[in-house]
């Protein structure tokens, strides 16, 4: 595999593989690697060969492939990026002979007829500092032969008149990746074991469950996590939102193989309203982790206090409404009052608010049940302690 100097060492070396070959005919011959829009000056009078670079694509047949020595068996390694490069050959002649253009491009394609391979030696020198001459897979060159409706589709992107022109692919091209491979201690003896049942002998969480199967948690509620295989170890809740810029890990509670509590802390400021995601996290007694696949929770907000209730209506029967809240909605959420079936929207905050007042036109008197939703998530407004379940009175308005 090779740095990430290879491709401009495979333009280097074609350039100059060409040219000390065509020289030896043709000595005012220059070989360039300009876009074909620029490549020939109109005051030109020498022979020219450009070769242009137009197209680098994955390798597919090897971009997911780890290559020895560097990933041995059992080790993890990122692959190698494996590409195909795409070379546009140009010729021009003095005074735009076609004839004598028509040589130079004919003895260009035998040298890469008799030249398929690219050297060791060859590329060691193309490019300071590259290492693309000591890569296991040798580089290939190889005509890619084009439709004259393709060949006129690629002219028309370089906006350029058309010339006569071949195209030439060269792969493959290895870059290893700079990310650092993981390479396990060896195993000194294997150890079976036979499961009595069908689950995978892995953690698994399968359920997070608010208190009274409501649909959110709330700020100081305790949730029920089941699952198997929970228990061992040192046992915590991760927990992350979009909010914060790292998770946090909560104390796991009356931990079982396939079930555990952990409370949800009451820190308003700290713990914003929305979607979590919520997985297990098992430090086993060798301090190695063993994480749970994450399942999503939502945290609702409380409203604490209406104001003021009963509402008076003003003028185009406007109604302004006070809400008390927690936790507190951050300037970034979205944030709305839903008065019996209508959205209204928070009005632009620059801090973080526990406390927003909103206005609305037109609402007729009488009485309305309010939620309050913050980043889709609302207020919990059914009441599931009583049988059957109710809706929660202190979240309801008399409107005059």
């Amino acid at each position: 595999m090779s740095n990430a100097l290879s491709i401009a060492t495979v333009t280097a070396t074609l350039r100059t593989l060409l040219f000390s070959h065509l020289q030896v005919e043709t000595p005012d011959v220059t070989v360039t690697t300009l876009p074909p829009d620029k490549a020939r000056a109109r005051d030109a009078t020498h022979h020219q060969l450009n070769v242009f670079l137009f197209q680098v694509s994955p390798d597919a047949a090897l971009r997911n492939m780890d290559f020895p020595p560097k990933v041995k068996f059992g080790e993890s390694g990122l692959p190698p990026l494996a590409l195909r490069l795409t070379y546009l050959l140009t010729p021009y002649a003095p005074s735009d002979e076609d004839v004598e253009s028509h040589k130079l491009l004919g003895k260009a394609m035998s040298v890469l007829h008799d030249h398929p391979l690219l050297g060791s030696e060859e590329l060691r020198v193309a490019v300071p500092g590259n290492d693309l001459y000591r890569q296991v897979e040798r580089v290939r060159i190889t005509m890619e032969p084009l439709s004259l409706e393709e060949l006129s589709k690629l002219w028309t992107m370089f906006q350029t008149q058309y010339r006569v022109s071949v195209v030439y692919q060269v792969s493959v091209v290895l870059i290893e990746s700079t990310r650092p491979h993981r390479a396990p201690l060896p195993v000194l003896r294997p150890v079976l074991t036979v499961l009595p049942d069908t689950l995978p002998p892995f953690p698994l969480l399968e359920a997070v469950t608010p208190p009274q199967l409501q649909a959110s948690a709330r700020l100081g509620d305790v949730l029920v996590l089941t699952g198997q295989y929970l228990s061992g170890g040192t046992v915590g809740v991760r927990f992350t939102h979009p909010l914060w810029n790292a998770p946090v890990i909560r104390p796991a509670t009356d931990v079982t193989a396939s079930r555990l509590t952990v409370a949800i802390p009451n820190d308003a400021a700290g713990w914003p309203s929305g979607t979590y995601s919520v997985s297990v996290v098992i430090t086993d007694a060798n301090a190695v982790e063993h994480t749970t696949s994450a399942l999503p929770l939502t945290l609702a907000p409380r409203i604490t206090l209406l104001a003021p209730n009963p509402a008076p209506r003003g003028p185009g029967d406007e109604v302004t409404l006070t809400v008390t809240f927690q936790p507190r909605a951050r300037p970034e959420q979205r944030v709305s009052l839903l008065l019996g079936g209508k959205d209204i929207p928070a009005p632009e905050r620059a801090v973080p608010v526990d406390s927003i007042s909103f206005t609305t036109r037109d609402v007729s008197a009488g009485e309305y049940f309010v939620r309050l939703r913050i980043e889709g998530v609302d207020s919990l407004l059914i009441d599931r302690t009583q049988t059957p379940p109710v809706f929660d009175t202190s979240q309801r308005v008399t409107v005059t």
